[in-house]
């Protein structure tokens, strides 16, 4: 046995000496070494645009202007990416826009910059893990392939054992992870320095139930302290649901000021002071605020290149700044001026164009109108037509019942151009879903039809059953008519106007419980979009007699009510109203809310609504395959 302080062996000390003297055990040593120095290695001083200028490449495969990318093209873009930049003490920086100002590319910019210059973990969120796996392919990849910058730094895919999926980049001293804000796993996996929310607007208002998506992903950063960097981007929805708007509303609001070319006095453009000559669009120009005189858009580059962000709010946290841009600041060769203006006139007569030109044009919110109309006043509008009859403007015929206890209500509506309609018939089928009798009356009105003006006879389109109530038995009659006709539907509250008509899905059992291999065809209708839509066409002005006979149309969309309708059914079309209500998260959302016990005259008009767009594909089809419209009987 040997003393405690005797020399090794000649064989461990040779072990020894391979040990520390090894190849292997000698690029370990370097790996470590270097890692370390980059950990203690001062952030750079470079600034996130002057990176994008000297290392960030455009590919045809993500860009419309492939080659260099020039800060220079987008002047607004310059503070915005800067702030992201290390040097630049501000956490959170929000950006409400409209769509294809150059966001995307600046968020792209900084994940750049950050897997090259100061690496650590970051988050990039989508609306989706699908449109973040689209992303991934269509944004991140390019971006990596096309920089020599980042490839060196990012393994390809290919690799044996890269750190490079579809959804994770692995890079020296960092990860990007992607993910979608609907998973609440892939918001909380990681802790993250650097978080890019992106299209905020769009996320649901849960991750899986496990609260809101923002506020999820942010406390990734809280560890980070004041190292870490927030990019919360999207377009503005709709006022009081925006995420994005309410963001903004609580920064320093920043706008951008451009001089005028003639006055230099330096304004933030506004869409109401872009003015043209009726039917001229291309004749478009700017009027500036100080001296009123016409800014011609070749002017907008100069403008452009000697703006500057200007706070016009005080932010409740002095860590967050705000930035809001419209698409009037479009670089030369993107979005003119003609073209906005162009959108503009084709929007009018849809609220949806109109809506969709405010968020993603001028970057701003839509307000929904949900004030309940004054009942007197549709009241003193009513005209004379007589019961059952179809107006001139009528093409065809839908209908929407409502299932109550005692009876069955059916309101028939005519539809005409750009969305105008006429009541044309409001009727009572008594005995409730538990008499077969009133089943048997509602399928008489599948066969009945109504005269119109011209003399033409209409049976109806479409019939949708509201399932409310006795949804059993609304489904075993719905079987029994089929689906040429007849749509049972399931009201839910909430917006949805790309979808507000979803399904079908299959309804399985009968009404006694019995399982059926093939059910009922069920319809989802989002009932606040057609709500609010109907309050606003009954608000739209109405031309005086003395236009009429001038030849003036009624706006589309209007709605025509007869003289013959009661006070009771006109309290009941107008029996809700919109308020804007807080969740127990703090969070706000519109709720529609009962003014009175009764309103199945509003729900028969929605559910009404909810056939249009399905009888206008079919008459298509008809017309296509030279069929005469279905409605249409003599």
């Amino acid at each position: 046995m040997s003393a405690p302080n005797s020399k090794a062996s000649p064989r461990s000390a040779s072990t020894f000496a391979d040990a520390i003297d090894g190849p292997s055990a000698f690029d370990g040593a370097e790996d470590l070494l270097r890692s370390w120095g980059l950990g203690i290695r001062p952030d750079a001083d470079l600034t996130v645009s002057q990176w994008a200028d000297a290392h960030r490449m455009l590919g045809s495969r993500a860009s419309a202007e492939p080659g260099r990318y020039r800060t220079s093209r987008t002047p607004y873009m310059r503070e915005i990416m800067d702030a992201l930049s290390p040097s630049s003490a501000v956490q959170r920086i929000v950006f409400m826009k409209a769509a294809q100002v150059g966001a995307t590319e600046a968020g792209n910019n900084w994940i750049g910059f950050a897997i090259h210059q100061v690496p650590g973990p970051m988050l990039a969120v989508q609306p989706t893990v699908e449109l973040a796996k689209r992303n991934s392919r269509q944004r991140i990849d390019p971006l990596i392939e096309e920089s020599a910058a980042l490839r060196e730094r990012v393994k390809p895919a290919r690799s044996r054992d890269a750190g490079n999926t579809m959804l994770s980049k692995e890079f020296a001293g960092g990860i990007l992870i992607m993910t979608g804000a609907n998973s609440a796993v892939g918001l909380r996996s990681t802790p993250a320095r650097y978080i890019f929310l992106d299209e905020v607007d769009a996320y649901p208002a849960s991750a899986d139930e496990e609260g809101d998506p923002v506020s999820l992903a942010e406390a990734r950063s809280l560890t980070f302290a004041h190292r870490r960097k927030v990019f919360l981007v999207s377009t503005p929805t709709i006022r009081g649901l925006s995420r994005i708007e309410r963001e903004y509303d609580a920064s320093d609001q920043r706008r951008f000021f451009v001089p005028c070319p003639h006055c230099h006095q330096f304004q933030w453009l506004k869409f109401e002071r872009l003015r043209w000559e009726k039917a001229r669009p291309e004749a478009a120009e700017y009027h500036c605020e100080g001296c009123e005189r016409a800014i011609a858009e070749h002017h907008k580059t100069a403008m452009l290149e000697a703006g500057e962000w200007r706070a016009t709010s005080i932010a409740a946290d002095p860590g967050t700044v705000g930035y809001h841009l419209s698409a009037l600041y479009s670089p030369i060769g993107w979005l003119s001026w003609e073209r906005i203006v162009r959108a503009w006139e084709a929007a009018q007569g849809s609220d949806e164009a109109i809506r969709a030109f405010k968020n993603t044009i001028l970057g701003e919110t839509w307000v929904e109108t949900g004030e309940a109309p004054d009942w007197s006043r549709l009241y003193d509008r009513r005209e004379a037509w007589k019961p059952g009859i179809v107006p001139a403007g009528g093409l065809f015929l839908t209908a929407g019942a409502d299932v109550q206890k005692d009876r069955i209500e059916v309101d028939v509506w005519a539809w005409g151009r750009g969305g105008t309609s006429w009541l044309v018939d409001h009727i009572v089928i008594e005995g409730g879903p538990d008499h077969q009798g009133a089943w048997a009356e509602l399928t008489k009105l599948l066969d009945r039809t109504w005269t119109h003006q011209n003399g033409a006879r209409l049976r109806l389109a479409k019939l949708a059953v509201d399932t409310g109530y006795e949804a059993p038995a609304v489904y075993a009659w719905s079987r029994r008519q089929g689906v040429a006709q007849v749509a049972p539907v399931k009201g839910v509250e909430g917006f949805n106007r790309s979808s507000p008509v979803s399904g079908p899905t299959y309804v399985d059992v009968t009404d006694a419980g019995k399982r059926l291999r093939r059910g009922a065809r069920l319809w989802t209708v989002a009932v606040s979009t057609f709500k609010a839509e109907t309050y606003r066409h009954l608000g739209l002005p109405r031309p005086t007699k003395e236009e009429l006979a001038e030849g003036v149309q009624y706006p589309p969309g209007t709605v025509h009510l007869p003289d013959w309708v009661e006070s009771e059914w006109l309290k009941q079309l107008v029996a809700e109203e919109l308020v804007t209500v807080r969740t127990k998260r703090g969070f706000a959302r519109l709720e529609w809310q009962k003014l009175r016990e009764r309103n199945e005259a509003l729900d028969c008009r929605v559910y009404a609504r909810r056939n249009v767009s399905t009888t206008l594909r079919q008459w298509r089809l008809n017309f296509k395959l030279g069929f005469t419209p279905f409605a249409l009987v003599g």
